[in-house]
């Protein structure tokens, strides 16, 4: 081990780098796939969207919308459908700021705004965990230039229990809270789950729905099917509206799924990144540490030959080639355990991750002492069957 401390020393270092990529690597992999897992309150395996963009003179917004919402109503095989501002983990939505006072000074809570009818939780699949459905005369239609007039709201559980945290979630209903303007709505029920537009924000998963309609050119249509009746009826409904005396376009037909799949794109792409990365970095690391026995061995094969002929056994001399790897890579890993948490104080600090589980970084060591002592597995074994006479060879 003495005669060749440059490579020795290379290769713990090498270990302490793996160990602090990988973990981090691993731990960021996992914050992902949890995040991608998130499951967003809706029935998306048999929804879809799609938008309409009307131009004109002519052309009225509300007369198309309760035209188009009749019309696919009514077809086999969907169960609702209504017109909504925003689309779930779509990446593009409209949030407020919520007191429970009109004091405007005081800090407001963040949350997504969702504008729809008395069809949302039927058409999103929400569960309604306490309190009332909108009802129809709750419905407000706006212009564009004008302040909300909603007093009632349906709000998600995780901004429930933010607003009112010292309450029981059946008791937040009939509490009012106040949007900027000073405006009060009634909480009249709060379903399980209803995330946000956007996959990155610290409130996903704070949403509140009021019964409003913003009469404009532009409007989302959300479309639940019975199961396996999804992907006919995106053609057959898209036709329809595409082929109505309506001066209008029809535009971005997409599946839930496919939105789910589109928005995380780069979350997916990342993790598969970091498992190259992780299984390059182990290979190497393991072929580093079987280079290293290779030519500790090659350059000691007369020492180990003159053992042999003293009587040890092939045993002793395996253990001995697992005992020298084992303390070389120990001492990498425990140089990877100060560097592995130092790094993930830096992720947690500079870039909004969280803090690491504290299992992460002695669950690598033990990996890492494992591999190592796996990739030294094979020389060990070839030194241990040295014939004694080699002792007598010239090297």
């Amino acid at each position: 081990m003495g005669r060749n401390k440059l490579g020795l020393i290379l290769i713990a270092l090498q270990i302490a780098f793996t160990m602090t990529v990988i973990i981090n690597a691993i731990f960021i992999i996992n914050e992902r796939s949890r995040m991608m897992a998130r499951p967003s309150g809706l029935d998306e395996a048999n929804q879809f969207f799609l938008h309409s963009i009307g131009y004109g003179e002519n052309f009225s917004e509300e007369t198309t919308v309760n035209d188009d919402l009749a019309m696919i109503k009514q077809i086999p095989g969907v169960v609702s459908a209504f017109v909504v501002n925003a689309i779930p983990i779509s990446g593009s939505g409209s949030g407020t700021g919520l007191r429970l006072d009109n004091d405007e000074s005081k800090p407001s809570i963040s949350a997504a705004i969702y504008r729809a009818d008395e069809n949302v939780l039927e058409t999103m699949g929400l569960e309604l965990v306490t309190g009332e459905n909108f009802k129809a005369t709750d419905m407000q239609i706006r212009q564009p230039e004008q302040n909300s007039t909603a007093v009632v709201t349906i709000v998600s559980s995780a901004l429930a229990k933010e607003l009112f945290p010292d309450l029981n979630i059946n008791d937040v209903v009939g509490e009012t809270v106040y949007e900027p303007g000073n405006k009060g709505v009634q909480i009249i029920g709060v379903v399980d789950r209803l995330q946000a537009p956007w996959q990155e924000s610290n409130i996903i998963e704070r949403s509140m729905i009021v019964p409003e309609n913003v009469a404009n050119s532009f409007s989302i249509y959300l479309i639940r099917t019975e199961p396996g009746q999804r992907d006919r009826l995106m053609i057959d409904i898209e036709e329809r509206l595409a082929s109505a005396p309506v001066s209008r376009i029809i535009r971005n037909l997409y599946s839930l799924e496919e939105t789910r799949k589109e928005n995380y794109r780069l979350d997916s792409a990342m993790s598969t990144i970091l498992w190259v990365v992780v299984g390059t970095l182990v290979f190497v690391t393991s072929m580093g540490i079987v280079g290293l026995a290779v030519f500790g061995i090659n350059r000691r094969r007369k020492q180990i030959g003159t053992r042999r002929a003293l009587g040890a056994t092939r045993f002793q001399i395996l253990r001995y080639f697992l005992v020298e790897n084992l303390f070389i890579t120990g001492i990498g890993v425990a140089i990877g355990a100060v560097l592995t948490v130092g790094f993930s104080i830096i992720l947690a600090t500079n870039f909004n991750m969280p803090a690491m589980a504290w299992y992460y970084t002695p669950l690598g060591m033990l990996a890492l002492l494992v591999i190592g002592q796996l990739a030294v597995l094979g020389p060990a074994a070839s030194a241990a069957r040295t014939q004694p006479a080699i002792a007598t060879r010239s090297l």
